[in-house]
């Protein structure tokens, strides 16, 4: 498993302790630079702590290469696993003709608008095959590795990554969903904050360099 992180303190503690004696867990905290304590917080935890260059993409590809075993699972600091995550994903992994998956989406906080947001994303993951990273997306090792893991592009990575893996398998949502945080929707609101979303992956089509949509993506507002 690997979980990127940048100043991830006030969410990485409570992700890590869910994965608590898991046996045989291999656990890579793969750190960009963060200044708030993340570090201190990983190390209290018996996980493998690395300092990598900055970017989600660079970080998890440097991880990679550090991991154990035949499955990887990316997961974001601020996301928790559903119950029983370990069975699931190594039952749907055992048909030959599957490559990876995720798991459905479910975001923390009330209201309509995020229930929504919700349902979108489980048919977009669903009819596309496109689960986005903060639905913990896992893979077969040697496929990742056939692919040349994510592409070490500053934004957009698991986009850019599901749409190539698909084409060597099928993807499979498991019906069982992962709790993210609602920071992304609180801040901005769910309208915009979707908006947003769906201007990044209008961008990316168009063939906007990746660094103009991070500096879109990460523009203040």
């Amino acid at each position: 498993m690997i979980i990127p992180t940048l100043n991830e303190a006030e969410y990485l503690p409570r992700t890590l302790e869910r994965l608590a004696n898991k046996e045989d867990l291999d656990i890579i905290v793969a750190d960009g630079g963060s200044t708030d304590g993340t570090r201190e917080i990983a190390r209290s935890f018996t996980v493998t702590f690395m300092e990598c260059p900055k970017g989600r993409a660079l970080q998890m590809n440097s991880a990679v290469r550090s991991a154990s075993g035949t499955v990887l699972l990316f997961l974001h600091a601020d996301t928790l696993l559903p119950d029983n995550w370990e069975k699931e994903v190594c039952n749907v992994l055992s048909h030959n003709t599957v490559c990876g998956g995720a798991f459905s989406l479910r975001i923390r906080g009330n209201g309509i608008g995020l229930r929504i947001v919700e349902a979108l994303a489980d048919f977009r993951s669903k009819a596309f095959s496109l689960p986005y990273g903060d639905q913990a997306i896992f893979v077969k090792r040697e496929i990742f590795d056939d692919l040349g893991g994510f592409a070490e592009i500053p934004i957009m990575e698991d986009f850019e990554f599901m749409r190539r893996l698909r084409m060597r398998g099928k993807i499979r949502i498991l019906p069982d969903s992962v709790i993210t945080s609602g920071r992304r929707w609180e801040k901005l609101g769910v309208l915009q904050t979707t908006m947003i979303n769906q201007m990044m992956i209008m961008g990316y089509y168009l063939g906007v360099a990746p660094e103009s949509l991070e500096k879109f993506y990460r523009k203040p507002r």
